[in-house]
Parts: structure tokens; sequence; C-alpha cells
């Protein structure tokens, strides 16, 4: 009887133990980027950036490499996943020296990441079936006259006055720690929130509006979590009106760690 106690006591120790070192929290960084190549989709339009030149390449490659030194297990990107395979048979040609990276983030940054990490391949965390459904909500504040529109047109005006001024006067380095300021985070949400309370009480257009662009990036962090299991290291690489919010579900998430990408400017 106290041999069986025993070998019972061993067992759930040694169990116990185990459990612990397989259920580390995922490690996750978030970075934000401009995107190299602008489709032009975002609500802020300025001019692109010349990533292509000497002094920008040589800090992107070095800027991969200490991203690498954090030994990510998975890099997940912004591209629509009905192209998964397209972009993974690229990154397996760029592997091979088959295939010359584009412009967009997407190649030049998390390629490179990839490749200097050893990872087989990339993933997208994209969510693209959802996204700002903002015409009721133009077509109400202008039937309605709201002011709330004026408040959002000075907004625009004004982010992409600032967003000029950087990428005529910073370089790449300065614009991608821009990028991941909270400050910079704070403003990109409240330019949704300028418009939250049109038609409020009469159908709520502006709340719907926001919400859904909210709704496309809880989605989003779905994504991310649903691929950091435990002990992965995860770095996400995106556009920085998502990861304003996917930094903020990230930071009262108890169940994963945050790593902050500061030191690796």
């Amino acid at each position: 009887m106290k041999m069986a106690s025993v070998i019972m006591a061993t067992l759930i120790i040694l169990l116990s133990g185990t459990h612990a070192s397989t259920s580390e929290p995922a490690q996750i960084m978030l970075i934000g980027t401009f995107h190299f190549s602008n489709p032009g989709n975002d609500v802020v339009k300025v001019e692109d950036v010349n990533v292509l030149d000497e002094e920008s390449q040589l800090y992107l490659q070095a800027f991969s490499q200490r991203l690498a030194a954090f030994k990510p297990t998975r890099v997940l990107l912004e591209y629509d996943p009905e192209n998964e395979e397209l972009v993974n048979q690229r990154y397996r040609d760029y592997l091979e020296g088959k295939y010359e990276p584009g412009v967009n983030e997407i190649y030049q940054l998390g390629f490179r990441i990839a490749r200097d990490a050893g990872l087989k391949g990339v993933q997208s965390f994209d969510h693209r079936d959802l996204n700002w459904e903002a015409e009721p909500m133009f077509e109400y504040a202008k039937q309605h006259n709201s002011p709330e529109m004026v408040i959002f047109n000075e907004n625009i005006e004004y982010l992409t006055n600032e967003e000029d001024k950087a990428r005529a006067s910073m370089g790449l380095r300065e614009l991608l720690i821009r990028s991941n300021d909270p400050e910079q985070d704070r403003l990109n949400m409240d330019l949704y929130l300028a418009t939250n309370s049109i038609g409020a009480g009469d159908g709520y257009a502006g709340a719907d509006a926001t919400a859904s662009w909210w709704q496309r990036n809880f989605r989003m962090y779905a994504n991310i979590q649903q691929a950091a299991k435990p002990g992965e290291r995860i770095i996400a690489i995106g556009g920085s009106g998502h990861m304003a919010i996917l930094k903020q579900l990230l930071e009262i998430d108890s169940r994963l760690v945050k790593v902050d990408v500061d030191a690796y400017f």
C-alpha cells in the first residue's frame, strides 16, 4: 500500500513537471508599420516611402537580423489568407534565390526575419471578410448634417499633414519607431471614435461603423491567439492602424506574454 502511494506521488510530480515545461505561455511581439507599398486603402492618404534605397535596405537587413535573434517560431503577416500558398511559394523561391522580394513590408521585413530565423514558411493573420463599414454612417451624417464629420475631416487633414512631414524628414528607422509610438496608436484609434456618436439613439450608424472596424481586428487577434500555442515565440507585422488595437488586446490577455519591439529598433 505504501509502495503504491509512493509510485502515485512520483507520477504526480513527474506529470506536474512535464505540464509546467509544456505550458509556458506564448510570447508575442507586435510590430506596426506604415505600408511600404501603399495600396491606397487607408483613410489617411500619403505618398510612398522609398524603402529600396541603399540606406533603407541596410537598415532593414540589420533590423531583421536583430528581430531574428528573438528566435521566433512563427512570423505572422498581414496578407489575404486566400493567398497563403502563393505567398509561401514566393517565400520558398526567395530562400532559393529565385524570387526578388517586392516593396511590400511582407517581403522586405517578413521574409527577411523568417529567413534569418530559419523558418520554413510564413503565415497570414489577416481577416478580409470584414472591413470598416462606414457608408451607412457617411450617408446618415450627410442627411443630418452631423457636426462630428467636421471633427473627423479635421483629424484626417491633421494626420495626413503630420504623416507627410514625417516621411519628408525621417529615415526608415525613425518612421518605424513612430509607427509603434503609443501616442500615434491613440490617435489612430481616436480617429474612429470621432464619428462614434453619429446617429446615437437613432440607429447608431457611427457606433456600428466603429464596431465593424474593431470586429475585424478582434478576428485578426483571434488568428494570433490560435497560432499562439504554449512555447511559441511569435512576431506579427501589420499596419499600425490594426496594431494599435491588437496591442491593447494583448495588454489585457492574461494567456499571452507581450514582448516590446522597442529594444530592437
